[in-house]
């Protein structure tokens, strides 16, 4: 287990759209480890949550031009002997199946979930405070309380047209994420600023600081520049404010 917490801050909406995936799709996979009728409730609110955030923009389409934009990277890097060979070709592989799957015409992820009764009658009821109680809904009770390997194979089933988008996504951030240089910093009274180079467009940035630490930074940032303000908060009751402190930090700016 890593020694240090991580937070990280998108400079685009590409990014911002791609990252609340990935948290969604973590909801997904950590409850479905452990089924219960409670767990089966996350995981497929988390799915339709997926759906919305999908209908809402060109998400297929931000993601196709993601995995383009790196495999044009991966294809320069051929002929650099400090680049294993190997990893190369898998990694592009990768990115080509992917690629296949998203660009195929009939391909519309979330299609089991769009078509199901069960789960449109879900769905007309979350956005009622618990509207989704026993009384509501008497034929999604029944099937919380069938078998678990019933509710887990329509889970997985409901989500089978969702996992390349899912795939997608952790490539796409991971080689993001493994993009930057690492570069330890000091934020003096609390505070740091860094200008952004012109020529070079930063997607995201990452903070990390030890477990320990009582702070935690609030990040923002533009086009131009980007600042760190490190926060203390002793009480959830009260306000947090800007530490008074240095603080030395491990910076991350993902370029790629």
């Amino acid at each position: 287990m890593s020694n240090k917490i991580t937070y990280e801050q998108p400079l685009n909406e590409r990014i911002r759209n791609l990252l609340r995936l990935e948290h969604l799709f973590n909801l997904v996979d950590s409850n479905i480890q452990d089924l219960t009728d409670w767990h089966s409730r996350f995981i497929l609110e988390a799915m339709l949550e997926i759906m919305d955030l999908l209908s809402r923009s060109d998400l297929k389409g931000d993601l196709i031009k993601e995995l383009e934009k790196h495999a044009n990277m991966l294809n320069g890097l051929k002929d650099n002997p400090a680049v294993d060979p190997v990893r190369l070709s898998s990694i592009t592989a990768r990115i080509n199946d992917l690629l296949k799957i998203l660009k195929a015409g009939n391909y519309q992820p979330g299609m089991q979930l769009k078509s199901d009764e069960l789960v449109n009658s879900f769905k007309q009821r979350i956005s009622i405070p618990g509207g989704t109680c026993s009384f509501d809904l008497p034929r999604f009770h029944h099937w919380l309380n069938l078998p678990d390997s019933i509710i887990k194979d329509n889970l997985l089933n409901w989500f089978s047209d969702l996992e390349p988008v899912k795939q997608a996504v952790s490539l796409t951030l991971d080689m993001i994420r493994n993009s930057s240089q690492p570069s330890m910093e000091t934020a003096r009274d609390g505070f740091y600023q860094k200008p952004m180079d012109s020529k070079i467009t930063c997607q995201l940035i990452r903070v990390k600081l030890p477990l320990t630490s009582s702070l935690y930074p609030e990040i923002s940032g533009g086009k131009h520049r980007f600042t760190i303000r490190f926060m203390e908060n002793p009480s959830t009751s009260a306000r947090a404010a800007q530490t008074s402190d240095d603080v030395e930090f491990e910076l991350h700016c993902c370029m790629l």
